[in-house]
């Protein structure tokens, strides 16, 4: 039985019926999650289902937003919450009716919410709105919303398919024209979920996908923004996300990799000992998203130390931030909120993504 099935079968899920539910490390034992953890997450994923538009969306200052809906319907999902499923069920169910109003359009299956006036984040928006329709797909209810999600996650692929650059890389928006590390990332993960779904993806695809980010790795095991292009150097945050793309395609052990696990160890997260510089805050949910993805993948003592300095410090920033909960400098708090309560639930290892 896989993952989804087991997870219809079992109706695991029903937090409010089941109490907080154990969490295991990748190697069966007790993992280290507090009740202020488990306190605080659930504080974040109430602050989520409150938060939450009549139409189904989470919005961002710009209007609605399908990243932060995608990554906010994750963060239920990762706690356990799915359509007719848990306390928060509902209110994925209800993501999942906006993106569905979303789909139809030009072209269809491109998903972003139209509010992105600068149309910097159009691609980010499909990248993890994708994302979002290929975790939820074989876990819905009924078979003709299945069918529905169906048909628009192969659209939103068709549309990541054919605006790949040359050089294997995605932009800001659907064409060809030319490709940027971040971007990329988004794109490999939510075909790499697809791929999970069920749905086909080329091999080529991926492999070229693949070649891009290489290209894009320094000496130093990080990397620069976009291939080619040397202003400033390795970043901590695109780094991080560089190596959750590599092991989106499967390379899990490899020079690249273990040069780029070692460049992001050597900063863990602690905002007690580096303050919070304001140029590393405008990419702190962003950066921690994909560093704890990687250390949850990368797995033993890089998962295990990294784990709890990272819950520490979003621990911390709950305590000090406004109503205890967890605020984007540029994204708002719906979007930190998000990504802040998927990094304290990994643990669970409820969403397919997690799964090598």
């Amino acid at each position: 039985m896989n993952r989804r099935s087991f997870l219809r079968s079992a109706g695991i899920g029903s937090v409010t019926a089941l109490g907080a539910l154990p969490t295991l490390a990748q190697n069966g034992t007790p993992e280290i999650v507090t009740g202020e953890t488990d306190a605080a997450t659930q504080r974040g994923l109430a602050s989520l289902a409150r938060s939450q538009t009549v139409a189904g969306s989470w919005d961002d200052a710009q209007g609605p937003n399908l990243a932060i809906t995608g990554l906010a319907a994750l963060a239920l999902m990762a706690g356990g919450h799915h359509p007719a499923r848990g306390t928060h069920g509902r209110c994925v169910s209800k993501a999942l009716d906006f993106f569905l109003t979303r789909g139809h359009a030009d072209p269809p299956g491109y998903l972003h919410g139209g509010s992105d006036i600068d149309n910097h984040g159009q691609m980010y928006e499909h990248g993890f709105g994708t994302l979002f329709l290929a975790e939820l797909s074989g876990m819905l209810p009924t078979g003709e919303r299945q069918r529905r999600l169906r048909d628009l996650l192969e659209r939103a692929i068709g549309i990541t398919l054919r605006s790949q650059n040359p050089d294997g890389g995605w932009r800001y928006l659907p064409r060809v024209s030319d490709a940027d590390v971040s971007v990329t990332v988004a794109q490999l993960m939510a075909l790499r979920a697809a791929r999970n779904a069920g749905i086909f993806v080329p091999k080529g695809t991926i492999d070229k996908a693949v070649d891009y980010i290489r290209a894009c790795q320094l000496p130093d095991g990080g990397f620069r923004y976009i291939k080619g292009v040397d202003a400033g150097g390795s970043a901590f945050p695109r780094s991080a996300a560089a190596l959750v793309g590599l092991y989106s395609a499967g390379i899990y052990d490899d020079p690249a990799t273990r040069r780029t696990l070692r460049y992001l160890q050597q900063s863990p997260p602690d905002s007690r000992r580096n303050g919070r510089d304001p140029r590393v805050e405008r990419y702190y949910y962003y950066a921690h998203y994909y560093a704890a993805l990687a250390m949850w993948t990368a797995g033993g003592s890089a998962w295990s130390t990294w784990f709890p300095a990272i819950r520490d410090d979003l621990l911390l920033r709950a305590r000090t931030g406004p109503a205890n909960l967890w605020n984007d400098f540029s994204h708002g708090p719906a979007y930190g909120t998000a990504m802040a309560c998927i990094i304290l639930q990994l643990p669970n290892n409820y969403l397919p993504i997690l799964q090598k």
